[in-house]
């Protein structure tokens, strides 16, 4: 133990909303009874990166009596595939509980109108534009065929629910991987198999589709990691779709010839 800088939690600002939570890189917060509380010392850095994420102002630097921070337990916790998977998440942030007891806004309930179909019942509809399997980030290998050169579209699992038109809008022409970056254990792997992407299997460009909930800026940031790490340059860019199934924002990361 020794006198270090480390975040602080005021617990009666806090309003469960989730957002430090996918900020924090080490996975040192989590969502306890709808509030976010920092889970142990040796996995917060002390660099405060997810205090500017906190809309209530609820997280601040203090320097405190801490345990140092330890970079190895940080990555057994989040990507070790020998080391026990954290928990799912608890039920609390799948039903928050009447009368405001907090919760993600990631898991809140909502229902939508949606908009009559289209065409009579015999209609089969437009054809499927996946163009191979498996699609889910553990299961692809990353320097499979289907990916050597291509453009590739990595989107958060619940992006095709949300987007009616999803093949014809997005996967026509490119290779796709699928994550959640909120629930699937293991990330480091994502990690190291993006960044083979990139270089191996020369990937030609990355579309990250998220939705607009804050655990889907995980999936944003785990390719800015990968891009960094990568030898090659390749263009990423980012578009975020609200719960509606509406286009909310598009940027890019990172352009630049390869």
């Amino acid at each position: 133990m020794a006198i270090r800088q480390i975040i602080d939690i005021d617990e009666e600002l806090c309003d469960g909303c989730g957002q430090c939570v996918s900020a924090c890189h080490e996975g040192a917060i989590q969502l306890i009874d709808g509030t976010a509380k920092l889970i142990s010392d040796m996995y917060c850095d002390g660099l405060g990166a997810c205090i500017g994420d906190c809309p209530q102002g609820a997280i601040t630097i203090v320097e405190r009596d801490a345990a140092a921070f330890d970079e190895e337990a940080v990555a057994a916790r989040l990507g070790r595939p020998d080391k026990r998977p954290a928990p799912p998440p608890a039920l609390h942030l799948l039903h928050p509980p009447v009368g405001g007891g907090g919760g993600c806004p990631g898991a809140r309930a909502r229902i939508f109108e949606p908009a009559p179909p289209t065409g009579s019942a015999r209609d089969e509809g437009q054809p499927s534009q996946l163009g191979h399997w498996p699609i889910q980030l553990h299961l692809v290998p990353p320097t499979a065929a289907f990916f050597r050169g291509a453009e590739l579209l990595l989107a958060a699992d619940c992006v095709p629910f949300a987007v009616a038109d999803f093949h014809r809008r997005f996967l026509t022409g490119h290779a796709l991987a699928i994550a959640c970056p909120k629930l699937d254990h293991g990330q480091e792997a994502y990690l190291d198999k993006l960044v083979t992407m990139i270089d191996e299997a020369r990937v030609a460009s990355i579309h990250v589709v998220v939705m607009e909930v804050p655990c889907c800026a995980g999936l944003v940031r785990l390719v800015e990691r990968a891009v960094g790490r990568a030898s090659r340059v390749v263009s990423v860019r980012v578009t975020v779709i609200g719960t509606d199934g509406t286009i909310r924002r598009e940027s890019e990361l990172r352009r630049a010839a390869v």
